[in-house]
């Protein structure tokens, strides 16, 4: 069972300064980037961001217009895909419907003339590493679910034995009940095979739930990486703070008094920030709606606003309040156990931390 990745690890693959134009469209702009070996690391961002042509290149499919990639100290820009030691897990699995589990299973040791009982043991072997009954060997892979297919194609990609595995949205057409299943499968697969993923999602939930590291990309570049716990807790602007969730973003001013008020907020509150920014006259705050909460009499909060409950949603063990306060939505979310009675049209009470809101901008 391999060890989690650390940051004095050496990187096994490097970007540097790559970049992706076609024509006078810059796809991906100027990206540095290391991964270690045998880390989980995926690249997150809107459509358009330039995501899935970044994996284009690293799997062989592009050339970068500028900069280089290399594996292991190996120079990649014009080794094409099939003789790099790497495999990509298509989106569309792109298995062959024909064939069965073990065939398409054993299809890149056939190819490098591996014999045939030989090729049976492998593909066995890796059926049981992504838990696929050894019954299903001699079914027809079309008459498979869809997770159990993407099983297969993992099995596939790990029997070429890469030093990289690449996924392009592996998981993007399957149901959520089972996609949930299949990220904590992928996670305990890296695990168990030690290998180094790169994993390209527009989904963060996924991103999160597996990731050693993510990357967000945005108009072609990468604007942060960094843990999941990193993106989530410290984002470095408010585009990847809205990006991981659903967020408050107050925008502050410094008066002629010192004090810190928001044009977005009604009335003239004063506001405690989380830290001295002596040099900034104007901020923007993001507090998630987790770190909102609702403030009774007798209670305290170093920043308070009074509003209306103006709806409430169900999100499972939790609930969410959209709270107005003035011209400006508020977003509480609670837990179900704290969740307000009656609350719909109710007045209440608004209130967070300074140490609980991000400073971005300025």
């Amino acid at each position: 069972m391999s060890a989690a990745p650390t940051s004095q690890q050496k990187p096994i693959l490097q970007l540097v300064g790559v970049r992706k134009t076609f024509g006078d469209f810059t796809a991906v702009d100027d990206i540095d980037l290391d991964v270690r070996e045998g880390e989980f690391l995926t690249i997150v961002g809107p459509s358009g961001s330039g995501k899935t042509t970044l994996l284009r290149m690293l799997a062989g499919l592009e050339k970068p217009s500028e900069g280089w990639i290399t594996l292991a100290g190996e120079n990649l820009n014009d080794v094409p895909p099939n003789r790099r030691p790497t495999c990509l897990v298509f989106q569309s699995l792109a298995l062959f419907p024909h064939k069965t589990v073990g065939e398409n299973i054993e299809f890149p040791l056939k190819v490098k003339g591996v014999a045939a009982a030989a090729r049976k043991e492998r593909a066995l072997e890796l059926m049981r590493v992504v838990r696929l009954p050894e019954s299903y060997y001699a079914k027809n892979v079309m008459k498979c679910s869809g997770g159990e297919r993407q099983r297969v194609a993992i099995a596939r990609a790990l029997a070429y034995d890469p030093a990289v595995l690449f996924f392009d949205e592996p998981l993007s057409a399957i149901d959520y009940k089972l996609k949930k299943i299949l990220e904590k499968e992928l996670k305990d697969l890296h695990k168990e095979t030690g290998k180094t993923f790169i994993y390209i999602t527009h989904s963060l939930e996924e991103a999160m739930v597996m990731s050693d590291r993510i990357g967000v990309m945005r108009t072609g570049r990468l604007v942060q990486v960094g843990t999941p716990e990193e993106i989530y807790a410290r984002p470095v602007d408010r585009f990847v703070s809205e990006f991981v969730g659903e967020v408050n973003v107050v925008a502050v001013e410094k008066g002629a008094d010192g004090a810190w008020r928001s044009p977005d907020l009604s009335g003239p509150v004063a506001l405690a920030l989380p830290e001295a920014l002596a040099e900034a006259e104007r901020v923007e705050l993001v507090i998630r709606p987790e770190y909102m909460r609702f403030v009774a009499e007798g209670e305290r909060a170093d920043n308070v606003l009074e509003g209306v409950v103006y709806n409430e949603y169900s999100l499972g063990s939790r609930v969410q309040y959209q709270v107005r306060c003035g011209e400006r939505v508020v977003l509480v979310e609670l837990s179900r156990s704290k969740a307000l009675a009656a609350s719909v049209d109710r007045t209440v009470r608004v209130g967070w931390d300074a140490a609980d809101a991000i400073v971005v901008g300025g």
